[in-house]
């Protein structure tokens, strides 16, 4: 198993933004197990409660109160976890175009949730990002 790259000019050259379809919302939870493992795309403990992402369409369905409509980009470039400066080079050009990011790191890829508004401005700033570099 590859433990990705770690150079950050070669990740930044080659992050392959892609804008998943769908919408996502984020939701606090202290019985996660009311949720099917399938319909989770994130799950994250805390103290407070378990946060889950799940699609709009299955909150809307199960009446699950949200405030955060969020799109969801994957950077396919496999970045190592112990890559330097990568969340910090997205970030800033994200928030040069007033663009909160709300960052999960996987195994293969980071993935970024951006409020659905925000979503093809944000898909044409991570590109740009990348094409500066090439």
């Amino acid at each position: 198993m590859s433990s990705g790259e770690t150079n950050l000019s070669q990740i930044l050259k080659t992050l392959s933004p892609e804008l998943n379809p769908g919408e996502y919302i984020f939701q606090s939870t202290n019985d996660p197990s009311q949720f099917d493992q399938k319909d989770i795309v994130g799950l994250f403990k805390e103290k407070e409660g378990v946060t889950i992402i799940i699609s709009k369409e299955l909150a809307d369905e199960k009446k699950i109160p949200y405030q955060f409509i969020a799109s969801w980009i994957t950077l396919n470039v496999h970045s190592s976890l112990d890559a330097v400066g990568l969340t910090a080079a997205f970030s800033k050009a994200l928030t040069e175009v007033n663009i909160s990011a709300n960052v999960i790191a996987g195994y293969y890829h980071d993935h970024i949730f951006i409020a659905k508004k925000d979503a093809e401005k944000a898909m044409k700033t991570l590109i740009e990002l990348s094409k500066q570099l090439a």
